[in-house]
């Protein structure tokens, strides 16, 4: 139960924190409203426990003997949250009377976890601090991956609600237009740890 309790404080401090999941979730929220939404939440909520699965259960051995993989996802990575970026600075809004683009589907939001550089420091800080060697591996990660499921509910709600929130906030569609612009440059600043030298 300690240990339960341990992955879950980790689980909500990394997934309560702005990241490019939250930003994006907000920016939804603010630009889509709930309930077209409830996808893309649905899709980080279920698809980041089964990275974690996979993480735990034997893509980073994978990844060991072919770094050049973990290189490849890494750059589709930067290239994806840029080309996101964009779309978040130049979409249209319901204050105009039309809408040019949509918040992501289930399945893109799910495929994403692949390619957010905060997941995989999430995912692999995850299973290495909380596993054990002497132990059957496979509980271990169903049980991390588990109490990711259920933490992640809640803070992706918190994240929509305030986009949602703030749009009672946002009067005009200029306002809401700096908000999208503000919220692209973020998404932006959160590839600078994954592309910064170590």
């Amino acid at each position: 139960m300690e240990l339960i309790f341990a992955i879950a404080l980790f689980a909500f401090s990394s997934g309560i924190t702005p990241g490019p999941n939250n930003i994006m979730l907000m920016t939804s929220g603010v630009n889509f409203g709930i309930k077209p939404s409830l996808p893309h939440l649905a899709g980080i909520c279920i698809g980041f426990p089964c990275m974690v699965l996979a993480i735990g259960l034997g893509l980073s051995t994978l990844f060991q003997h072919y770094p050049v993989l973990h290189l490849i996802i890494k750059y589709v990575g930067i290239t994806y949250l840029l080309y996101l970026a964009w779309l978040i600075a130049n979409s249209s809004n319901k204050m105009e009377g039309k809408q040019t683009n949509k918040p992501l589907s289930f399945i893109q939001a799910a495929a994403f976890q692949w390619v957010n550089p905060k997941g995989w420091i999430m995912a692999v800080g995850a299973v290495a601090t909380f596993t054990h060697i002497d132990q059957p591996l496979t509980p271990q990660v169903l049980t991390i991956a588990s109490v990711f499921f259920s933490v992640a509910f809640p803070c992706a709600i918190v994240w929509l609600g305030f986009g949602v929130a703030l749009k009672r906030l946002l009067k005009n569609q200029k306002q809401q237009q700096w908000f999208n612009i503000s919220m692209a440059l973020l998404l932006v600043l959160s590839i600078i740890p994954m592309i910064a030298p170590h």
